[in-house]
């Protein structure tokens, strides 16, 4: 990696809000390469989204070029007024250790100005891990993945009385979904600001199926939920995160705080479990705070262990990106 003021020749760097779609479709090729090289997607759901529908016009697209080829991208979604911006970013596997990593984060970091920047790595991979560091961030905050066999045993869910479980009906039952998410992840930075936007986007997506989407309520309220997803096979979730054979996921679960303690969260857990089984499945896996020690422990009651992990890299304000 080129050191101190070097820089690799032909570099130019260009930023926009939307991308025309010419440019988008060449983004999510240099995705696609950099999952099948990675084994894990560079980019997160929401950031696909962003790139395949529009995404929130406040989000910003850095594109490094080379010459006239494409050879990284970063993603700077600054919604967050508290944390400050994060960001995502990928370079072609074709041109990596010649500096182009760095190159982007300092693209990125001057995007993000006084407000300081959160960098986003999916799989804690070495270079990602050295990279940043070289670009003067620290390790603030991870997301484990786990996962589970679907073919050892499952629990039989336990529902209190009252409780009763349907599936999600899209157009009637959006927006009462929207506010029992915010309720039950009032203090979660990404899941909590959820909009009813954010839901028909995903709904939009070719892995979405209502089947695998449960309701709970309680006297014709929601009470909590469970959206379970598959990625691969006729489920493809369509993000090149998974280049292997179908596998479900624990999306979300959410419980309403006045349903907390009474046992909700693991019954529908259960359900979703139950139901991927039933689809083929083998393997399912989720995403949890690292911090988050009562859903880990719940989780690992449920037969799941840590696989893998998501790192965030953060920069403060006022602390310049390596030259």
């Amino acid at each position: 990696m080129p050191t101190g003021n070097q820089r690799p020749a032909g570099l130019r760097v260009r930023v926009s809000g939307q991308l025309p779609a010419q440019e988008a479709a060449a983004v999510l090729e240099l995705v696609q390469r950099a999952a099948e090289e990675d084994g894990v997607s560079p980019l997160s759901e929401h950031v696909m989204l962003h790139l395949r529908y529009g995404g929130d016009s406040r989000a910003r697209n850095v594109l490094l070029w080379q010459d006239d080829s494409l050879a990284g991208y970063g993603h700077l979604d600054p919604t967050d007024p508290v944390a400050g911006p994060a960001a995502e970013m990928v370079v072609d596997p074709r041109k990596r250790r010649q500096g182009l990593g760095l190159a982007l984060g300092q693209a990125l970091v001057a995007e993000a100005g006084e407000a300081g920047l959160r960098l986003w790595s999916h799989g804690e991979l070495p270079a990602a891990a050295q990279l940043a560091a070289a670009a003067g961030f620290n390790r603030a905050r991870a997301l484990w993945q786990m996962r589970r066999s679907l073919q050892t045993r499952i629990g039989r869910p336990q529902l209190a009385e009252g409780i009763q479980v349907r599936t999600f009906v899209p157009g009637k039952d959006d927006d009462d979904w929207v506010r029992v998410n915010r309720r039950a992840f009032v203090r979660h930075p990404e899941q909590g600001a959820w909009t009813r936007a954010d839901l028909e986007l995903r709904e939009r997506e070719p892995w979405f199926d209502p089947a695998g989407f449960f309701l709970a309520g309680r006297d014709g309220q929601l009470a909590g939920f469970h959206w379970t997803k598959i990625h691969g096979g006729n489920g493809h979730a369509g993000d090149g995160k998974h280049g292997h054979e179908a596998i479900g996921e624990v999306y979300v679960v959410g419980v309403d705080p006045d349903e907390r303690g009474t046992g909700l969260g693991r019954a529908l857990t259960l359900i979703g479990l139950r139901y991927l089984r039933s689809r083929g499945l083998s393997q399912v896996m989720l995403y949890v705070d690292e911090t988050n020690s009562a859903a880990i422990g719940l989780y690992e009651s449920l037969g799941f262990t840590h696989w893998d992990t998501d790192v965030m890299y953060s920069m403060a304000v006022g602390e310049p990106a390596t030259p």
